[in-house]
Parts: structure tokens; C-alpha cells; sequence
């Protein structure tokens, strides 16, 4: 009778194991005070503070990179990915005021590389503590036969907290108010079917630092702005961009007008539009443009706004305005 082992079949437990062990050194240097469990346990464990507030709400959320993986093989570059699976989640939570809590990521690929998937979950780890979450749980799957040679796919899941009366909803906007645009770094991880349309393979090659730009992590600005002026409203840039994106917090009555030559477009974006022939409400339907986040406030308090998010150190713009409409992004 023919006799075979797991490891002939395509999974190494014992690489897994030893993968493992880098995940806890990585996931320890995200350690904030709540969390209870060792990586490694059956279910992680975290014990919220809710002490400071009168009636806490858990707000989650969960995503990938998506495509952009694609680069991420073509490169063979995989330290920036890890950041862009945590920001894509994150940068959610932050829509609704929300204080960081933990996350959690899953790792699926056909064969173990040791050395790509350390490179991954170093990047959830900065990503991780930079912005105010604990790493304390993950899987890794080894699943021969999923996924090409060398391939692997992203998935992440976070949660935080925040106090229903200091949700951000958009609720509170009014016509007059002022949107403001937190500049990204780049495409975040968005759009990349279409970019991989319009560049070529040597393109893609030739442009991989740029397209591989990690997504920029917004919470340590937003939350800290919060604390000295009121944000009415937050939209993370992602897949659906301007149009699809910002309408989620325009109340019923109004709309946002949007000045597009209010900020300058990052050189990557009128590449992928002249190299595809990709027209302008494709473009910001795909792409944030240089924008990767908006706040709506009041107008009162623009001016002052930009130049604490500066002090921070991050770029912003008054990109546009609240006025009547039918909850519409116009973009002029």
C-alpha cells in the first residue's frame, strides 16, 4: 500500500511552525495595554477599557489588497504590502471617529517562502503600530494547488472603539461647510486591474517603487485633529473613489462640489490616464488622485485645520464644499 506524508502532499507544518515564531516577535512589538492572549492561542483574547466612556461602540472592518499583489510578485518586492493590508481596514475604522483596538490578518499561498511571508507580517507589524492597533491573532494557510508558484493573497480584520456621542457620520454637515483632502501617498491600493491594463509588463516593472508606495495610515493625524476641532465627516478614499465614496456621509439635501486643481495630481496618475487613454471620470472613479481621505468641518475652522494636520505632518488641502443638492459629488 502506498503510504504518503502532509509534507509530500504540499504542506509543511514544520515551516509553518517556524514562521510562527517570527509572527510572535512581530506581533509582540504591537502589544497595547487590553491585550491578554499569546499569539498562538486557540482565540485571542483582549479586554477593551470602557471605563472613559459612557456608551462604547465596537466598530470593525474587514478587506485585502487586492491586485496590487500582482506587482507586488512581478517585483518580487513584498515589504509594503503588509502595510497596505492594515491601512486598507484601519483607514475604515478611522471614517467613524473610531480609536484602534486590535487587528487580525490571514496569509494564503500554495507553498511557504519564509523569507516573503516575514517580509509580509513585518509590514502588519509597523503598519500595526503605527497605528495604535495590537497584532494578536493570524492564519497562515499552506493550500498546494490554490495559487500560482509564488503567489499568496491578503486579508485583514480590525477593530476599535468609540463613544457613540463622539461618532463621526456626516450627520452634522451643513451647507457652507468645507471638505478637506488629506494627501495620500500614492495609489494606496486601488485601481491596480485598471493600472495593470494600461501599463505594460515592462511598465509595471519599471514603475514598481511607485505603484508599491504603501497606503498611507491616516489615525494618528485624524484622531489627534479631533481632539481640538470637530470633524463632521469622514470618506476613505478607496474603490469607487470620489463618486462612490464620499456620498456615504452626505446627508439627504446637500452635496460636495470638488475643486480638482485645488491640489496637484502626483505624476503616477497622468501616466496610468495618457498610457491606458483613460478619461477623467474614469480616473477619479478608479483612483484618489493624490487624495486619499476627506474631512468635512465647518468653514470657521479650514484654515486652522490644514495647519495642525501640517504640525502632524501631513499635507492637506480645502479641496471643495458642502452646498444643496441631491447627495452628489460634482467634480469641477
Amino acid at each position: 500500500m502506498k503510504r504518503i506524508t502532509y509534507k509530500a502532499a504540499g504542506v509543511d507544518i514544520d515551516k509553518a511552525n517556524k514562521l510562527v515564531a517570527n509572527y510572535k516577535r512581530f506581533a509582540g512589538a504591537t502589544r497595547i495595554k487590553g491585550v491578554i492572549s499569546d499569539v498562538g492561542s486557540f482565540g485571542a483574547l483582549f479586554r477593551p477599557d470602557f471605563r472613559k466612556l459612557k456608551d462604547p461602540l465596537l466598530v470593525s472592518s474587514t478587506d485585502g489588497v487586492g491586485t496590487k499583489l500582482k506587482i507586488a510578485f512581478l517585483a518580487n518586492r513584498h515589504d509594503t504590502v503588509g502595510i497596505d493590508l492594515v491601512a486598507m481596514s484601519v483607514n475604515d475604522i478611522l471614517c467613524s471617529g473610531a480609536k484602534g483596538l486590535f487587528f487580525l490578518d490571514y496569509i494564503a499561498t500554495g507553498k511557504i517562502r519564509a523569507g516573503v511571508l516575514k517580509e509580509v507580517v513585518s509590514g502588519i507589524s509597523v503598519a500595526c503600530k503605527e497605528a495604535g492597533y495590537a497584532l494578536i491573532g493570524g492564519e497562515t494557510a499552506e493550500m498546494p494547488g490554490m495559487y500560482a508558484e509564488g503567489e499568496y493573497d491578503l486579508a485583514g480584520f480590525g477593530v476599535g472603539i468609540v463613544d457613540k456621542k463622539d461618532v463621526i457620520d456626516g450627520t452634522g454637515t451643513r451647507p457652507g461647510d468645507v471638505v478637506i483632502g488629506l494627501e495620500s501617498s500614492g495609489l494606496h491600493s486601488n485601481g491596480y486591474s485598471l493600472v495593470r491594463k494600461a501599463l505594460s509588463e515592462r511598465e509595471l516593472k519599471t514603475y514598481s517603487r511607485e505603484l508599491l508606495k504603501p497606503t498611507r495610515l491616516y489615525a494618528r493625524h485624524v484622531l489627534a485633529l479631533a481632539k481640538k476641532i470637530k470633524i463632521k465627516g469622514i470618506a476613505n478614499i478607496t474603490g469607487g473613489a470620489f463618486y462612490d465614496k464620499i456620498p456615504r456621509i452626505i446627508p439627504k439635501g446637500m452635496a460636495i462640489e470638488i475643486l480638482k486643481d485645488s491640489w496637484r495630481v502626483p505624476w503616477i496618475f497622468d501616466l496610468i490616464k495618457k498610457k491606458g487613454g483613460v478619461d477623467d471620470s474614469q480616473m477619479y472613479r478608479a483612483f484618489n488622485m493624490g487624495i486619499g481621505m476627506i474631512l468635512v468641518i465647518d468653514r470657521p475652522s479650514a484654515d486652522r485645520a490644514v495647519e495642525l494636520l501640517r504640525l502632524t505632518g501631513l499635507k492637506s488641502h480645502i479641496i471643495g464644499r458642502v452646498l444643496k443638492g441631491n447627495r452628489k459629488v460634482e467634480i469641477l
